[in-house]
């Protein structure tokens, strides 16, 4: 007999199947009988007069079917967070390798012009000083 846990987990594709199957058995009766394995097979026996072991093969294979299509989802999903890690360490890397070239370019060029860099920075200085000063007036 299908098991508790495989039912519940697997309900929303056994629910569809069965009303596939069965359409004499109603959404609200499906609803009442969630979860609980041996009741539907009872009343799927009771309105269809079908065999309880037709009817338990039937919900195991529904449960089974369900189950490997989970299973193909959590795979692919794993995939693909697996691609979008590699992806996220190639940007890292790459980000990197240009922070390091423009510091080293940057400090090439304060080692070859000194007083024209302090000059720069100093100027940048002063015109953020009056940014946020103008800023901070205008509150």
């Amino acid at each position: 007999m299908l098991s508790q846990q495989a039912l519940e987990g697997n309900w929303n594709e056994i629910k569809g199947k069965v009303r596939e199957k069965w359409g004499q058995i109603s959404d609200d009766d499906l609803e009442m009988l969630k979860g609980k394995g041996d009741q539907l097979v009872g009343a799927i026996q009771r309105r269809t007069g079908e065999a309880r072991d037709k009817i338990e093969k039937f919900l195991n294979q529904a449960a089974e079917s369900g189950a490997s299509a989970t299973s193909r989802a959590a795979e692919a999903a794993r995939e693909y967070s697996e691609q979008a890690a590699d992806e996220m360490e190639r940007v890292k890397d790459y980000v990197g390798d240009s922070l390091r070239k423009g510091y080293e370019q940057a400090e090439s060029m304060v080692q070859q012009r000194p007083a024209e860099s302090v000059a720069v920075a100093f100027g940048l200085g002063v015109v953020c000083g009056i940014v946020v000063g103008l800023i901070l007036r205008n509150r």
